[in-house]
């Protein structure tokens, strides 16, 4: 059993986590407040309240943790706190799991098509620190955005791409615990 974490406790974040606990494993979710504990719970999942617009609320998030997820490619808001989440937030994040437990990193390098360039900025400085850090990284690179209704079960278009990124974050997360 491995612990893994995951920044985004959205539907997706959710999504994600529900299989992997049904695949043994501990989830740690962020959310920004209380009001996603409940649903971050009835998982079966550890609620950590924590923000990446504030790193030092995420630090001992890291504990324990083998996989970190930074889910943040649908991340709305400001162009300036876009490009801080996957700028300067997104390097210090990836710096704060060194000499940690973590062993891989799972960074979504695809989303809003707003956001394209500044997450393939994001990925590029995954990619620096990963290697200059021998920390192993997988990039989710499915459609994250073409899939309506996340959480329930109204999913009529888009419901496949919902699906494949399901997959391609599972077997992410999969790929690196076989080699931590």
């Amino acid at each position: 059993m491995s612990r893994v974490l995951i920044v985004a406790g959205g539907c997706r974040g959710r999504r994600l986590a529900a299989g992997l606990i049904a695949d043994g494993h501990a989830v740690r979710i962020t959310t920004r407040g209380e009001r996603g504990r409940a649903a971050i719970e009835a998982l079966g999942a550890e609620c950590w309240v924590g923000t990446p617009d504030r790193l030092a609320t995420l630090r001992g998030a890291l504990e324990g943790v083998t996989i970190a997820c930074w889910l943040l490619g649908t991340a709305a808001g400001p162009a300036a706190e876009l490009e801080a989440l996957h700028g300067p937030r997104l390097r210090l994040f990836v710096t704060q799991t060194i000499d940690t437990a973590v062993r891989g990193l799972v960074y979504e390098a695809r989303g809003a098509a707003g956001a394209q360039a500044l997450i393939a900025g994001g990925e590029r400085a995954v990619r620096e620190l990963a290697e200059r850090n021998a920390i192993p990284v997988a990039f989710l690179t499915a459609d994250p955005c073409g899939a309506r209704g996340w959480g329930g079960s109204d999913e009529p278009a888009g419901a496949g791409q919902s699906e494949r990124w399901l997959a391609d974050a599972r077997g992410a997360v999969g790929r690196l615990l076989s080699r931590a």
